[in-house]
């Protein structure tokens, strides 16, 4: 009987595909809803709602157009030539080479051709709901952020360094729940007759998500860092419950008991509906979720972790010279040649 709830549970939570009906997916040879292939979730549209929306969830054409056209600007603007008389400026942002390392994120998501103010979609507002009084602690691991927040540390050692910062994982891409970040917001899903694999090449994450009934009991111990994902086929949609997550994984600081189901319907050629449904009952009094489209991408790209990376490199040069007593604890210069 338990078992039969789960199952039902996430199906009464999400809305009806009532504009993708008149869609029928493709199969692949083993009879799966065809989903495989390189996906893009990148978009102006923000995960939380930005409180100047309320409770809107679709955007005007004058908003889209205010905002696409910004980002166009912008991108033109990142792309522009640099001239080789100019000179090295007085000041400069560490960042990529231009505009096509961070991705061409230019335009507003659309959920069945709406454009969307959230990928939230309830509560009301698009936004992650408000703690619970009693609630257990917001952690404060460098492991639990995904970039530096001041309750970890004064950022000056090896030691407050984040999670994706030490490419350990980066929870915003790989999920659950999958949410776009500035660049290279590319996934590359797989499927088999046992299993579906999502390969999200920042910081080289792949999630396998075996076509079971059951979670893994030693899940409960071992607690992965994308957690215990299970999935199943309903229609032509593909299902995945994930539990057990690990303790230092960042999701809004939620505990032990957080559940995350996820919907992949594929609605056009070049459209994949997600939707997800976040249940914890330790720090939310209700269930809250969402949905956004993927659509196809070129591929892909590499993501060469600390690359380059000297910050990272010369705070653990530090923080080894200190262990050593070569430099004072107190001291957080690296040392001239």
């Amino acid at each position: 009987m338990k078992a039969r709830l789960l199952l039902i549970a996430p199906v009464v939570a999400f809305a009806p595909l009532a504009f993708a009906q008149d869609y029928e997916p493709p199969r692949n040879t083993m009879g799966q809803p065809d989903i495989s292939g390189a996906w893009t979730n990148e978009s102006l549209t923000r995960f939380e709602r930005s409180p100047r929306y309320g409770e809107r969830l679709v955007m005007t054409p004058e908003e889209v157009a205010q905002l696409e056209g910004g980002a166009d600007q912008r991108w033109e603007a990142a792309n522009a030539p640099t001239d080789p008389e100019e000179g090295a400026p007085e000041f400069a942002r560490v960042g990529g080479y231009n505009a096509y390392w961070v991705g061409n994120n230019n335009r507003v998501g659309r959920v069945g051709g709406e454009p969307r103010t959230s990928h939230i979609t309830y509560p009301a507002d698009g936004r992650v709901p408000p703690r619970k009084a009693d609630a257990p602690p917001q952690q404060t691991s460098p492991l639990q952020t995904i970039f530096f927040t001041a309750d970890v540390g004064d950022l000056e050692s090896h030691d407050t360094r984040s999670g994706a910062e030490r490419c350990i994982f980066w929870p915003s891409h790989a999920g659950a729940v999958m949410r776009a970040a500035a660049y290279n917001a590319n996934y590359q899903i797989t499927q088999g007759a046992d299993a579906v694999a999502i390969n999200i090449e920042t910081i080289h994450d792949t999630r396998i998500i075996p076509l079971t009934r059951e979670h893994n009991p030693a899940s409960t111990v071992t607690r992965p860092w994308m957690g215990d994902s299970i999935g199943w086929y309903e229609d032509d949609t593909l299902v995945v419950e994930t539990i057990n997550f690990h303790p230092d994984q960042y999701f809004y600081y939620a505990s032990e008991d957080l559940k995350v189901t996820e919907r992949f319907t594929r609605v056009a050629d070049d459209r994949l509906l997600y939707q997800f449904h976040v249940e914890d009952p330790q720090v939310w009094d209700e269930p809250w979720g969402g949905e956004y489209e993927f659509t196809t991408s070129d591929g892909v790209h590499e993501y060469a972790c600390h690359e380059g990376n000297y910050a990272l490199y010369n705070a653990l040069r530090i923080g080894r010279m200190q262990d050593a007593g070569v430099i004072s604890a107190d001291n957080t210069q690296a040392p001239r040649d």
